[in-house]
């Protein structure tokens, strides 16, 4: 007698992967996030602006980690939010107010929490204001360096194509700019959360001109296996 072929399962078992490839597939998500949601580009360059502040003023240890969480904390809200509208959109393939209403819930404590933030890199900014009239020279170097790197990185996420010469030097102009404002940074914690959000800016402009050129071949892209 044969035995009975199991059924095949629907969908690809990714199997038990090791902590370098969770990390990679987490990595990919949050690419996929600034490539394809506005709202995290938008995120991003607003990051980019507070680690130059909190590089450029000296604050003290509660100040910084009030700062660096709500702007980690606003990345962790954009990118559930993110994978909330795809996991709606798989199981709605029609238009249904009950999914409309979920989006829109979780697009609210997305915009909540970037308020708050707002308020709260407001509140702190009042609280050292004395600190920031007697760093004139600190915030005019932080002004100097920080308005051109503030523009490559939103070159580098910008959806519009262009040649990838144009991300390259935008990337390496930035790579420059961060060297040199680290040399005198009032925090290296502030810094080197900046350099970091560049590494994301480069490696989004990376997979938008990838995910461009298999579009424009009409294949898929090829991920490596889990």
């Amino acid at each position: 007698m044969n035995t009975p072929t199991p059924p095949r399962p629907q969908f690809p078992h990714r199997g038990s992967p090791g902590l370098l490839a969770s990390f990679h597939h987490a990595w990919k998500g949050l690419i996929h996030t600034v490539v394809y949601q506005r709202n995290m580009r938008v995120h991003l360059v607003s990051g980019v602006l507070v680690g130059l502040v909190g590089s450029g003023i000296p604050l003290g240890l509660a100040e910084k980690v009030t700062l660096i969480f709500c702007v980690l904390l606003i990345f962790f809200a954009e990118i559930l939010n993110s994978a909330l509208e795809h996991l709606v959109d798989l199981a709605v393939q029609q238009f249904d107010e009950k999914a409309r209403l979920a989006k829109d819930a979780a697009a609210a404590g997305v915009m909540v929490l970037a308020l708050g933030t707002v308020v709260i890199f407001a509140a702190l900014l009042v609280h050292n204001w004395g600190t920031v009239l007697t760093s004139g020279p600190q915030i005019a170097r932080q002004v100097t360096l920080g308005l051109p790197f503030t523009a490559c990185v939103t070159l580098l996420v910008l959806p519009q194509a262009r040649p990838a010469w144009v991300d390259w030097l935008a990337f390496l102009g930035a790579g420059l700019l961060i060297a040199l404002q680290a040399s005198e940074t009032a925090s290296s914690v502030f810094s080197a959360l900046t350099a970091g959000l560049l590494v994301v800016a480069g490696a989004a402009a990376r997979e938008r001109r990838r995910a461009g050129a298999h579009k424009k071949t009409g294949a898929a892209p090829v991920s490596p296996p889990p």
